[in-house]
């Protein structure tokens, strides 16, 4: 792949990027000739198509087939852009098809590198129904517990970002790539560039990672071991606890501990019990909370592991969202997923509230309890009331001795109360928040140390 120009390199050059002595074996679908000049008889059409195939050596905007990534077999399709803008044809649309089913067939991951301009508009409607055959063969492959991974390069506009790119498990995109479901020539001439690329829509959390060229095979092959396909998996193991902090006397003590700027943080605990991280990014509704980490990770023995892990500050509904997001792709691909618990409870501002706060908790609470996969918690820190316990696995979460759960923040029992400030340690008392308290009560299976 060109270092000067990454993301507009062809079909075959990314896919021999990725492949490399490993190789690549091509697939054709049956041939189902067009009419003359395609289904609409556009005038110039046939030539058009000839000029585009003397010009790339292809004969449609898509190749697919076979190939290894690192140590992992997959089907692989690639978009060659110079050909009629990579655009989506019926012909096109055979092989999109004919890639998922092969897929599906073969129990192997998709990897869609994608460059197009979105519908061919010289097949009309034809070709804009294309964009459901790819949805109904995305969705098969997803019923399958089968990985979609999409590699987003320049540009990726229209129905294929509508389609292969954005409905894909992961969405990975190369640096500077044009990226949006509307294109250069039709979008409002006053519309800001920035949210038509790679680094915008990461901005948006619609986009997992931006990766360099030269780090995306690496990256591919973290990613294919993470998702799978996988056999049966065992339970997350429980993290080690990373300070050596007593158990507290009081719930004043345990709150305090809680809050100490000094204790060990969700980075800490995550570089701790991974060997690689591979993070997902935002909620795909626009919103992205730096508050919340998730993703897929790799222990040194190989395990695969997702991970939803609260940083400390009020989790935003676009967290939760992100958050519900990780551990439904998770249930489906058969990985068991560890929760972090820290924060001090779910962001309560008007912004927050205009997000859709209470929909985007009910949703988190609601995937952890559909989850199949075995999911593990581990507070670490503050617990802070249904914010946190949004994220708790029933009947398996663990706390540190650093760590306090509360059905709500002392100071402000205190206050509902009608207490005085002096009072909070004696309510933090009484709402039994310790970390012994919480094994005593049943809500956790044990202090880890």
């Amino acid at each position: 792949m060109p270092d000067d120009s990454p993301a507009r390199a062809t079909a075959r050059e990314t896919i021999a990027l990725l492949t490399g002595a490993a190789g690549f074996t091509e697939h054709r679908p049956p041939s189902h000739p067009l009419p003359p000049d395609g289904p609409l008889g556009w005038a110039g059409y046939d030539a058009a198509r000839e000029r585009a195939g003397t010009r790339t050596g292809e004969e449609e905007s898509v190749v697919y087939g076979t190939g290894v990534v690192g140590d992992r077999a997959c089907v692989l399709l690639a978009f060659e852009f110079g050909f009629l803008g990579g655009s989506l044809g019926r012909l096109t649309g055979d092989r999109l098809a004919a890639a998922y089913e092969l897929a599906l067939t073969r129990r192997l991951p998709l990897l869609a590198l994608v460059a197009t301009g979105g519908s061919r508009m010289q097949e009309g409607m034809v070709a804009l129904t294309q964009l459901q055959r790819v949805a109904t063969a995305s969705t098969r492959l997803r019923a399958a517990g089968l990985p979609q991974i999409a590699v987003i390069r320049d540009p990726t506009t229209g129905g294929g970002w509508a389609t292969v790119g954005a409905g894909a498990d992961v969405v990975l995109a190369l640096p500077g790539a044009q990226v949006g479901f509307a294109g250069s020539r039709v979008r409002p001439a006053d519309a800001d560039p920035h949210a038509y690329s790679a680094e915008g829509q990461f901005a948006a959390g619609q986009v997992d990672a931006v990766v360099p060229p030269g780090e995306l095979a690496r990256t591919l092959t973290h990613w294919l071991r993470a998702l799978g396909p996988h056999g049966a998996l065992p339970a997350a193991p429980l993290p080690r606890a990373l300070s050596a902090a007593p158990l507290p006397e009081t719930g004043r003590e345990a709150v305090a501990a809680a809050r100490d700027p000094r204790r060990p943080r969700a980075e800490a605990y995550l570089a701790d019990y991974f060997g690689a991280r591979l993070p997902l990014h935002g909620d795909r509704c626009g919103g992205a909370d730096p508050g919340l980490l998730c993703g897929f990770g790799l222990r040194a023995d190989g395990l695969p592991v997702a991970y939803v892990a609260q940083c400390g500050t009020p989790t935003r509904p676009a967290g939760y969202r992100a958050a519900a997001r990780t551990i439904r792709l998770a249930d489906r691909l058969g990985v068991p997923v560890l929760t972090l618990v820290d924060t001090p409870g779910a962001a309560n501002d008007a912004e927050a509230e205009r997000a859709g706060a209470g929909a985007a908790i009910a949703d988190a609470f609601a995937a952890v309890a559909e989850a199949r996969v075995p999911v593990t918690t581990l507070v670490i820190g503050e617990g802070g009331s249904g914010g946190a316990l949004a994220l708790a696995a029933p009947d398996n979460t663990h706390v540190t001795a650093d760590s306090y759960f509360s059905v709500i923040a002392p100071e402000l029992a205190a206050a509902i109360l009608k207490r005085p400030p002096s009072e909070t340690g004696a309510t933090a008392d009484q709402l039994r928040l310790r970390p012994q308290d919480l094994l005593d009560l049943g809500f956790a299976r044990s202090i880890v140390s």
